[in-house]
């Protein structure tokens, strides 16, 4: 699952507020997206909630099935700049290929992690004969200081894994309850895939500098009494020492978070930037078919080329 459209604005709003001693947790709604012809719910980032950490996007996809030839996921080449594209696959199998060489089948269980910096480009595909797909798709920006970092690819096929209390847990990046995860990071990031096969409450220890989002991917999901809908973004915002969940049988949520970034980040197309001239310029460079982004040996589609450019911007002469 790659990506069509995000948010083109960079102004976050304010922590979840504090009422009657009780920290409270922001609802945000998803938005049905398309993607290589897949309908995906989007919930992130949004007009309330631009960023959770360095978190700066996530969809889900699925989950799907495909019946016969026709079908599938098929995105074709396109570029990504400041940021890290986060693919963790739940069913199905998806090809990814880009424009440093690399092509990766990630499978259920894996992680695949793709590095822009100062530009990349690739493709992602159902494997033929697959008739599954669900996943999640996560963006993170790259802080200022790590924008221009070489591009690269990364796979996880194994990640730390554990039970407790009947809930399964597998950490997909950084550091919770005593393991690590080996994915590639450049700020301080946590992400967290449970899934509860019976109806289990669990309590999760929380880092009061991070602030979280909790979205159930499958089944409803309740955080202290509050009843969260499937694609329902919680936000819960910041300063918890922890936070009790209710997962129902079958139940399955993702856990987000980070330390606030802090910094001034601009969403457009598939680019993410700390200013509108250098989304401009990775613009123009992709439309002018520079070598900046490179070509994608063994694809045999039309590059997806953006909308028109939303902002005016001041030419040097």
């Amino acid at each position: 699952m790659s990506t069509r459209f995000a948010e083109n604005e960079s102004a976050a709003p304010m922590d979840c507020p504090i009422i009657d001693g009780k920290r409270q947790i922001q609802h945000l709604t998803p938005r049905t997206a398309d993607v290589g012809g897949i309908p995906v719910s989007r919930v992130l980032p949004t007009r309330q909630r631009r960023l959770i950490g360095a978190w700066c996007f996530l969809d889900h996809a699925g989950p799907a099935v495909f019946k016969g030839d026709a079908g599938g996921l098929r995105v074709g080449p396109h570029p990504h700049i400041g940021l890290q594209t986060f693919t963790w696959m739940l069913k199905g199998e998806v090809l990814h290929r880009d424009s440093l060489g690399h092509e990766q089948v990630i499978r259920p269980g894996q992680v695949n992690l793709m590095t822009a910096g100062r530009g990349i480009s690739h493709t992602e595909e159902s494997v033929a004969g697959e008739t599954d797909l669900h996943a999640a798709q996560l963006w993170i920006a790259l802080p200022e200081k790590d924008r221009q970092t070489p591009p690269r690819f990364d796979h996880y096929p194994t990640l730390p894994g554990w039970e407790e209390n009947g809930v399964d847990f597998t950490l997909l990046t950084g550091e919770f309850a005593g393991y690590q995860a080996p994915t590639l990071a450049f700020s301080e990031l946590v992400g967290l895939d449970m899934v509860s096969p019976q109806q289990k409450e669990v309590t999760l220890s929380l880092r009061q500098d991070f602030e979280y989002g909790l979205l159930p991917l499958e089944g409803t999901l309740d955080i202290e009494g509050e009843a969260f809908s499937p694609d329902e973004l919680a936000y819960i915002g910041r300063g918890r020492t922890s936070v009790t969940l209710s997962l129902p049988a079958g139940g399955r949520v993702i856990l987000i978070g980070g330390e606030p970034l802090e910094q001034e980040v601009w969403i457009w197309w598939n680019f993410v930037g700390h200013s509108v001239s250098e989304i401009a310029e990775a613009q123009r460079d992709w439309e002018s078919n520079s070598d900046r982004f490179g070509s994608i040996p063994g694809y045999d589609d039309e590059r997806l080329m953006p909308p028109p450019f939303p902002w005016k911007v001041r030419q040097d002469p």
